[in-house]
């Protein structure tokens, strides 16, 4: 990779030298009516410049807060280090927070701008706006149906955008000086929780603690020289830590071309589009992608099904050599060559994963079995562990060195180790400041020797760290006996056929389970088999899928102990929902609130 001037106290400080050395690549492209709209290092840098400067226009301060409610694009990133680069900071809201979550946020965080995507963000701000008195400014980034909107605080993107031109016509120099003054202890953002146990904290993040992982993630990568030209795809929401560490800490580390994928749903798409060079995804995306290559297998031709699955076992064969003696060696590289030229490339070419260098799980637990099979393609998935708290920096996977079941060793830097009660300590300059008008749970997340609480059980395998579970998630039975709910439940998620587990069984006699199925494969296998159904719940309850379900259980409890199987298990009568409370922002189950919501259902299980 070509040299670049090596600015280290902040990210927009990092933007400005990439744009300097290299003006003309390529660094972000967005569609417009479907179309790749590209932007260059320099355009980055002076969006960037205009959006904090207009920011500063509109009264932002050092050490104030300006909220950002969007869907992955450019108007985020340049709002961001916009922020950044005039000693504010930036708070995310996901686009799928309903407007109580929103008027939360603000009004915890004490925002003052809030830059909206579109009518349906702007809508949520405005329904709770008079509530929130220290909120000052509304800006829209799409026009549609805001425009007859008459309400002071709204301010067009492109205005908004033409006031921070002006003030950089007026002193060209002034965001430039703003950025080479910017403290390093100073909070660059806030990244709130994802609240599964109660409200959301927002924890602060400071220019040390985002710098100091930049430096070293490329090292945590491990994955051999990185090309001239990185390809990222930016999908997962930018307020999450884990989405950050790649779009904008490993983009402005490597000098990427991060393209934002139009949704969620276009990702498939926009992968086989992107190709990217590096691919960052929680479980629930692999295990989906997964189950989408079982079920168009189920669907090729009989000859195309028998070629598969002979190229599947030979490619997990190929695996566990990997993971045994650490290669494949000269007969697995034969055997990988053969099932490449039937199988493999087109697969990982589909999967949009050709040409990465280094995929990996994170931001919640995954089943090895999930890993496993994406190995046996040819496309390993390394599993890391990191949280908001520590900078999304602790353990990883590496090319290397592999342990499945685990999430690593500890990365550079880090110190990792295991307290009396299994709880995992982390301490490195990556972890944060505390959380924002919290000092009472900062100081029970930070000890005085500065060791970060992660909340998470775990044990030692050599030197691979092994989580057990969250540490107010663990099932104590009636017999005393410890049960791991989210080792059960993503041995369940393996399957194609089950989207949802919730394991229950503290204080109880025997472990039960509450499952969800997906939707999209169970109707498949439904319509195959000529089962007619309506709704999620008529599928749910048919006793086909019932059965179905069963053999899958039948399956995970062959893999486990006779104390951590399941003994019985309802299908849930409705898919889980954030609006609704049942899972967060970043699609976790909030647990106590499903078990309330499903009580019965739970209770019956037991009679």
């Amino acid at each position: 990779m070509t040299k670049v001037r090596q600015s280290r106290h902040s990210l927009p400080a990092r933007l400005r030298d990439l744009a300097r050395t290299f003006p003309d690549r390529v660094a972000l492209r967005e569609k417009e009516y479907g179309l790749w709209q590209e932007i260059t290092y320099e355009g980055y840098w002076q969006g960037v410049a205009a959006t904090g400067m207009a920011l500063h226009e509109l009264g932002i301060q050092p050490g104030d807060h300006v909220a950002i409610h969007s869907e992955n694009r450019v108007a985020w990133v340049w709002t961001d280090l916009g922020a950044q680069g005039i000693h504010a900071a930036s708070v995310g809201l996901y686009p799928t927070n309903p407007a109580a979550e929103v008027e939360y946020l603000l009004d915890n965080s004490e925002s003052k701008v809030l830059i909206a995507e579109d009518q349906e963000q702007v809508d949520k701000a405005l329904a709770v706006a008079d509530r929130l008195p220290l909120l000052k400014h509304i800006v829209y980034v799409e026009p549609r149906g805001v425009r007859g909107y008459d309400d002071p605080r709204l301010v067009s993107w492109d205005d908004f955008l033409e006031l921070g031109r002006k003030a950089l016509e007026a002193a060209p120099n002034a965001f430039d000086e703003l950025v080479d003054t910017i403290d390093r202890e100073a909070t660059a953002c806030l990244v709130y929780t994802s609240g599964t146990t109660g409200p959301p904290k927002g924890a602060m993040l400071s220019h040390r603690n985002i710098m100091w992982a930049q430096e070293r993630v490329t090292l945590t990568l491990d994955a051999g020289e990185i090309p001239e030209r990185v390809e990222l795809l930016s999908y997962l929401p930018l307020c999450h830590v884990f989405e950050k560490l790649f779009t904008l800490q490993l983009g402005l580390e490597v000098g990427a071309t991060v393209s934002f994928a139009e949704s969620i749903d276009t990702v498939t798409h926009d992968l086989t589009e992107i190709q990217p060079t590096f691919f960052a995804a929680p479980p629930r995306i692999w295990e989906k992608m997964q189950a989408g290559v079982m079920v168009r297998m189920s669907d090729a031709s009989p000859i195309k099904r028998w070629i598969f699955g002979l190229c599947l076992r030979a490619g997990q064969w190929n695996a566990d050599r990997i993971l045994t003696r650490g290669r494949r060696g000269w007969l697995g590289d034969l055997v990988y060559a053969a099932g490449w030229v039937l199988i493999y490339r087109s697969l990982q070419r589909k999967l949009g994963l050709r040409q990465s260098i280094y995929a990996l799980s994170g931001a919640a637990p995954i089943a090895s079995e999930v890993l496993k099979f994406f190995m046996a393609l040819g496309v390993p998935v390394y599993e890391g562990y990191g949280m908001t708290e520590n900078t999304a920096f602790a353990t990883c996977n590496r090319p290397d060195s592999i342990r499945l079941g685990t999430v690593g060793t500890a990365n550079p830097d880090a110190k990792i180790r295991i307290a009396d009660d299994g709880e995992i300590l982390v301490r490195h300059e990556g972890v944060f400041k505390g959380y924002f008008r919290d000092p009472a749970a900062t100081a029970t997340t930070i000890d005085e020797d500065g060791w970060l609480h992660t909340g998470d059980v775990g044990v030692w395998d050599g030197e691979y760290l092994r989580i057990v579970d969250r540490k107010k998630d663990i099932v104590i039975t009636s017999g005393g006996k410890n049960v791991s709910p989210s080792e059960i439940e993503n041995k369940l998620k393996f399957s194609p056929y089950v989207k949802e587990a919730v394991v229950v069984g503290d204080g109880r006699k025997f472990i039960s389970a509450l499952i969800g199925i997906e939707l999209e494969t169970v109707s498949h296998w439904a319509t195959q088999r000529g089962l007619a159904f309506t709704t999620y719940r008529d599928l749910s309850e048919k006793k086909e899928t019932v059965n179905l379900i069963q053999a899958e259980v039948d399956r995970v409890n062959g893999e486990l102990a006779r104390v951590e199987q399941i003994k019985r298990f309802r299908l849930m009568p409705k898919e889980l929902d954030h609006e609704e409370g049942e899972l967060t922002a970043t699609q976790k189950v909030k647990r106590r609130h499903v078990e309330d919501l499903f009580r019965d259902l739970i209770e019956g299980l037991y009679q």
